[in-house]
C-alpha cells in the first residue's frame, strides 16, 4: 500500500488548520490595521511627498526636490534654537519626568495602607482637561504676587519670581508642568510591573534583614529594567513632540527660548501657510527620532532577569 496520500493528509489539515486560524487572527486585526494606515502611513506619506514640492496651501503647486529642507535647515531663524530646546525638554523630561512615576510607584507598592487613596489621588490629574490644567498652571506661575507659586514663596521669604519669562527657567517649569499632568499613568504602569513581581522574593529578603532601600535596589530595580527601559524610549518619543505646553504658556518665548520642533510646524503650517516646509520638519522630527530609536536599541538590549 501507498502510504505517500496517507502521510500528506495531516499536513494538508495541519496546514488549513492553520490558515484558519491565521485569517481569524488578520481579520480581527483588520479594523485597526485600517485604521492606522488611514490615520499613520497615508499622512506620513503625504507629508514626505509634500515637502519635495512647492505648495499653496495644501495644493502642491511645483516639483523644488530639496530646496524646502535646505531652507529649513540653513536659512531658517528659528529651526536651530528649536532643536536645542527640543532636546532640553527631552533632558530635562529624564532628569525629572522619567524618575518622578517610577519613585512614586515604589512609595505606593511601600505602602501598607490607604493605596487605593493614594493610587486615586495620583492618577487625578491625568483625567483633568489638558488645556484646562496648562490655564491652571499659568495662573499659578503668574510673574506678580497674585501668582499662586510666589505668594506661597514669598511666604517662605523670597522675592517673586518670573518664572515664564525667564529663558533659563521656562523648560524645567514646562517639563514640571508636563511631569505633574502625566506622571500619574506612568506611576500605574509601573505599579502593576511592580505588583507582577514575585512576592516571595521580597519576604525572602525581609526575613534575611533587608530594608526597603535594599529591597529597591537589589529586588525592584532588576526586575523592573525591560519595563523602565521600554518607558524611557516611549517617553523621549512623546516629549520631542511636544506642542501644545508652550504654545498655551508661553507662545515659545521669551525670544523663542521655550519653541519646540512641532510649535515650529504650527507656525509653519497655520500661521504662514506654508505646509511644504511644514512637512519637511515633520520628515525631520521623525527621522531624528527613528535614529534615537535605533540607537538605543543597540546599546542597550533586554536584560535577563
Amino acid at each position: 500500500m501507498n502510504h505517500t496520500g496517507w502521510g500528506a493528509r495531516p499536513t494538508r489539515d495541519g496546514s488549513w488548520h492553520r490558515l484558519k486560524k491565521d485569517l481569524g487572527a488578520w481579520l480581527i486585526m483588520l479594523p485597526g490595521l485600517a485604521l492606522f494606515t488611514f490615520f499613520v502611513w497615508l499622512p506620513l506619506l503625504s507629508a514626505i511627498r509634500m515637502s519635495f514640492y512647492k505648495t499653496e496651501g495644501m495644493r502642491i503647486t511645483e516639483f523644488v526636490g530639496t530646496y524646502n529642507y535646505a531652507f529649513i535647515l540653513y536659512k531658517d531663524p528659528d529651526f536651530w534654537r528649536a532643536v536645542q530646546n527640543t532636546f532640553m525638554y527631552t533632558l530635562w523630561s529624564l532628569l525629572i519626568g522619567f524618575v518622578v512615576p517610577m519613585a512614586l510607584a515604589v512609595m505606593v507598592h511601600e505602602t501598607r495602607r490607604g493605596k487605593s487613596l493614594f493610587r486615586t489621588g495620583l492618577y487625578l490629574p491625568n483625567i483633568m482637561p489638558a488645556l484646562a490644567t496648562i490655564f491652571l498652571w499659568k495662573f499659578l506661575f503668574r510673574a506678580d504676587g497674585s501668582g499662586g507659586v510666589n505668594m506661597l514663596f514669598q511666604q517662605l521669604g523670597f522675592a517673586p519670581t518670573s518664572w515664564l519669562s525667564n529663558a533659563s527657567l521656562v523648560i524645567p517649569v514646562i517639563v514640571v508642568i508636563m511631569t505633574w499632568k502625566g506622571a500619574g499613568a506612568t506611576m500605574l504602569i509601573y505599579l502593576a510591573g511592580l505588583q507582577s513581581i514575585n512576592q516571595e522574593i521580597y519576604e525572602a529578603a525581609i526575613i534575611d534583614g533587608a530594608g526597603v532601600w535594599g529591597r529597591i535596589k537589589h529586588i525592584t530595580i532588576p526586575q523592573m529594567y525591560n519595563l523602565g527601559r521600554t518607558l524611557l524610549i516611549l517617553q523621549v518619543i512623546a516629549v520631542f513632540q511636544i506642542l501644545y505646553e508652550p504654545m498655551v504658556l508661553t507662545g515659545g518665548g521669551p525670544n523663542n527660548a521655550s519653541v519646540s520642533l512641532m510649535q515650529l510646524v504650527y507656525r509653519h503650517a497655520f500661521e504662514y501657510g506654508d505646509y511644504s516646509k511644514a512637512s519637511s520638519i515633520s520628515v525631520l522630527v521623525s527621522l531624528v527620532l527613528i535614529a534615537l530609536t535605533l540607537v538605543y536599541n543597540s546599546i542597550s538590549r533586554p536584560k535577563e532577569v
